[in-house]
């Protein structure tokens, strides 16, 4: 079974080269370890997910263009993660505020191809 996700948790993405921390609001009133339960609507960029350090995707606009100017060496620029879609996996028999608990399994997608991913529940 699949642990709740808190926050504090660790996410990753496979387009960054830094781990992140989520993010959830105090307004949710479910608590695990004194720690806020997140939900998969919270996925909401530079509020639930924070940025990832340097972002090596060609399809983020930011690395096409650096990376163009570098005479077409990769060059990672810093990290904006888009991300438009409720996170993926959650646990659909539990509700938090009404919507399905996230799990450690539960991912998401940024929109310049990063698969984001939770390395820890934060529990």
């Amino acid at each position: 079974m699949s642990s709740y996700v808190v926050e504090g948790a660790k996410l990753s993405c496979s387009m960054g080269d830094k781990d992140s921390t989520f993010k959830v609001p105090m307004d949710h009133k479910i608590y695990i370890n004194d720690k806020p339960q997140g939900n998969i609507m919270d996925y909401k960029p530079n509020v639930n997910i924070l940025p990832f350090g340097k972002c090596k995707s060609l399809s983020n606009p930011t690395v096409a263009a650096a990376t163009s100017a570098n005479n077409g060496v990769l060059r990672p620029m810093p990290c904006m993660p888009v991300v438009a879609t409720p996170w993926m996996n959650g646990k659909m028999d539990v509700l938090i505020e009404n919507f399905p608990a996230m799990l450690k399994t539960s991912k998401n997608m940024c929109a310049w191809c990063g698969v984001i991913t939770i390395k820890d529940d934060g529990q």
